[in-house]
């Protein structure tokens, strides 16, 4: 039997190893978001490969574009997504770095792809470019709740010819 004494010699002991495994568990869904997120930029983005949307999106999803006035919905990232990939057609995205933090991942990416299509009434200029661009994602329950995206248009649209590059 334990007595009085060992009950409270013990108690910073326990609750030690109670926060401890709670950073572990906090830590391994950080781990497991940053997977999925690496994962998603991987088989959808560098694949074009939209069958997997519901996969990654939640029914609930909200993005959040750089440019754009009102989130779009899970339908409307994928008319997104599709005149994206209809534009550049090869495009492959590099996961360059990677930070979760509980439900939110950052990752820091790099998207290199020929202009074959029209985006956003420019015709198809056939240039290759390399364009630089962050994400942030939220996760829930294992997809996608909402997002947030920045890149580089102004640097992309200067690789297009479209607009000149910055003086030296």
């Amino acid at each position: 039997m334990l007595d009085r004494r060992t009950l409270v010699c013990a108690s910073p002991i326990i609750a030690l190893a109670a926060a401890s495994g709670a950073m572990a568990t906090t830590q391994d869904k950080s781990d497991s978001n940053k997977t999925f997120v690496r994962r998603f930029f991987t088989e959808v983005w560098s694949t074009g490969n939209l069958d997997l949307r519901d996969e990654f999106l939640a029914p609930d999803y909200r993005g959040h574009i750089s440019g754009s006035a009102a989130a779009i919905d899970r339908e409307g990232w994928a008319g997104w997504f599709r005149g994206f990939r209809s534009a550049f057609p090869d495009a492959s995205f590099t996961v360059d770095d990677i930070i979760g933090e509980g439900e939110l991942v950052a990752a820091r990416l790099t998207m290199r792809g020929t202009h074959l299509g029209t985006l956003n009434g420019i015709p198809p200029t056939e240039r290759s470019v390399v364009v630089s661009g962050m994400s942030i994602e939220r996760i829930v329950e294992g997809r996608i709740v909402e997002g947030w995206n920045e890149n580089d248009a102004l640097g992309m649209l200067a690789q297009l010819g479209v607009f000149p590059p910055p003086a030296a």
